[in-house]
Parts: structure tokens; C-alpha cells; sequence
């Protein structure tokens, strides 16, 4: 017995990552898990594959979550096929392109925003009609420990994670009275794609791994660190938690002070 059994998740960015990761988990405690892509339909397939080799239930969604009519279609479809959604994992992401703010486009600016804030605040008015019907309900936006410290070349990432995490404390507020769990998971650098780019550019690092020296815990975070935090928010464990924010970087940022 899982301790998310008969429970029905959906992952957005679920594909790769730190997405699988929490898809992975989330499978392993019971949950049905509906697994959001944007574009990597690939990846999507071999993630909703190794669940059902695991003997979960699983199923990948085709969704650009900055765009409210494609949103409203996936959770149409995701309750048609589950019942409805008692978990939404708000992690799909994308990242900035590294400028200052003199040298930002807007379009940036707005694209980035769509993809962390508002695509996110159109899916949780989504699902919560469906949420409102369940014993509990959660939802656990993943956000960046870039939040704490606000680093140079990054204001429209920034922006977005900051939004997220507004929207979480908001609607934390706003749900509780329905027994919905709102929280928020911000974790510092994670091996994943988006992180060995940032790795590079930042630290010139061709490998991810040569960090792990310099890492708290003598390793670079990875997604099940991440992934084991949300799942956790989830379960009765995190049965007294809401509008709650942990970071999950090694104590990372708390070692750069």
C-alpha cells in the first residue's frame, strides 16, 4: 500500500528531469500520474513506460501551459480518463537567456512569465473544481532557490519564480477552507538539462559533476532530492503544512552568506 493510493496527479514538465523524477515517486506511493509535455513527446512516451513497467498507472498529456484553451482541453481530458485531480505539480519551466535587464526583449520577458506564473495560475483555477470534490487535495509548485538571492542577468526567471511562489501563498489562503495543501519546493542547481547549461555558463563547468567538490554533501543535487520533497508535501506527513515554502539545496544558499 502506497501512501498515495487512489490518488491522481498531474505533473506539468513530468517528461524529463526533475518532472520524472516526481512522476517516479509519485507512482511508487499509489498515485495515477498524467504526464505533461510540451514538445518532448519522446521522452514523454519513456516516462509513462518505465511507470507502467513499474506497475503504475500512467498517461502523457501534449500541453503548452502558457496557453489557457490548450490547458483547459488537457484537464479536461485528464478528468475524463481519471475522475478527477487531486495532486497538480506545477514544474514545467523554461529558462531565460541570461541578460541584464537592459538587454532583455520583452517578448522574453513575457514568455518566461507565461511559462512560470501565468500558465500556472490558469491551470490551478482549473483543476480545483475537481479538487474541491476530493478528501484532500494538493498542489506543490516547484520554484528556484533563485528567490533568495536574485542574481544578476536572470530578472525575467526571477520574475516568474517569484510570481509562482506569490500565487502559491495566495491561493493557500484561498483554499484551505476546501482541505487544499498549497506549497512550494525551491531547489538551488539540480543535474538536469536546464542545470548543466546553467553549470556551463556560470561556472564553466563541461561537467556538472566537477561541482560536486564545492556542493553541499559533496554532490550536486539531483532530481529525486527535489522529487522526495515534493512527494512528501503530498502525504499525511505534510498533513499540517500549507503555504509553506522549503528549499532544497544542500543549505547552499545559507553556506554563500
Amino acid at each position: 500500500m502506497g501512501q498515495l493510493d487512489g490518488r491522481v496527479a498531474l505533473v506539468t514538465g513530468g517528461s524529463r528531469g526533475i518532472g520524472r523524477g516526481i512522476s517516479q515517486l509519485l507512482a511508487e506511493e499509489g498515485a495515477a500520474v498524467a504526464v505533461n509535455y510540451r514538445r518532448d513527446a519522446d521522452s514523454a512516451a519513456e516516462t509513462v513506460a518505465m511507470l507502467e513497467a513499474a506497475g503504475a498507472v500512467a498517461r502523457a498529456y501534449q500541453c503548452s501551459v502558457d496557453d489557457p484553451d490548450q490547458d483547459a482541453r488537457m484537464v479536461e481530458a485528464i478528468v475524463a480518463d481519471f475522475g478527477y485531480i487531486d495532486i497538480l505539480v506545477n514544474n514545467g519551466a523554461i529558462a531565460s537567456r541570461g541578460l541584464s535587464v537592459a538587454d532583455t526583449d520583452p517578448t522574453e520577458v513575457g514568455r518566461v512569465l507565461a511559462s512560470h506564473a501565468i500558465g500556472p495560475h490558469h491551470l490551478c483555477r482549473l483543476v480545483l473544481p475537481s479538487m474541491r470534490t476530493r478528501e484532500r487535495g494538493d498542489i506543490v509548485m516547484v520554484s528556484s532557490a533563485a528567490t533568495l538571492h536574485h542574481r544578476a542577468n536572470g530578472a525575467p526567471y526571477n520574475m516568474g519564480k517569484a510570481a509562482l511562489e506569490a500565487l502559491a501563498f495566495t491561493l493557500a489562503k484561498e483554499e484551505r477552507r476546501h482541505n487544499i495543501h498549497v506549497n512550494v519546493a525551491a531547489p538551488g542547481l539540480v543535474d538536469t538539462d536546464m542545470g548543466r547549461r546553467l553549470a556551463k555558463a556560470v561556472n564553466g563547468a563541461d561537467d556538472i559533476h566537477e561541482l560536486d567538490e564545492t556542493s553541499p554533501f559533496g554532490r550536486v543535487c539531483t532530481p529525486l532530492d527535489v522529487a522526495r520533497v515534493v512527494v512528501w508535501l503530498c502525504t499525511d506527513g505534510a498533513g499540517y503544512l500549507t503555504g509553506q515554502k522549503v528549499v532544497v539545496d544542500g543549505g547552499g544558499t545559507l553556506l554563500s552568506f
